[in-house]
């Protein structure tokens, strides 16, 4: 016998889990704000090495490569706002959007939950964003 019997099954049990891992819009929305208020936490407490762990590894690289600096040191020398309260959450798949009171932050989905790839953003008429820290 090839077993070919049951790999459709294998498939729908494959598709079904990765479909459930992301969760309704309130879960990914509230997942999003979780790590928004780490973030800001350790931001407030100058946790600098909990910062870095928060970033998307490109957002680090850059961070790094740019500043020719350690993550944890270049991140303390960066001009990121104290954001205040959370306005708004949008989530576009793997993707986030958070409005604060000072400052925007964008985040991205990773296996390991979701990591900050912009931070000290602000909006600009008819162009993009202009961010403190940001993948390059």
């Amino acid at each position: 016998m090839s077993g070919r019997w049951y790999g459709p099954g294998v498939v729908a049990v494959v598709v079904l889990a990765t479909v459930g891992a992301c969760g309704t819009p309130s879960e990914r929305r509230d997942g999003v704000t979780a790590q928004l208020t780490r973030f800001e936490r350790a931001l407030d407490a100058g946790q600098r090495q909990r910062l870095c762990a928060a970033l998307a590894p490109s957002t680090r690289e850059e961070l790094e490569q740019s500043t020719k600096r350690r993550c944890a040191q270049a991140i303390g020398e960066q001009n990121l706002p104290a954001a205040g309260a959370v306005r708004r959450v949008d989530v576009y798949g793997e993707q986030a959007r958070a409005v604060l009171d000072h400052d925007t932050v964008f985040l991205a989905h990773f296996p390991t939950g979701w990591k900050v790839t912009a931070a000290g953003c602000r909006p600009r008429p008819q162009r993009p964003y202009q961010c403190e820290i940001k993948a390059g």
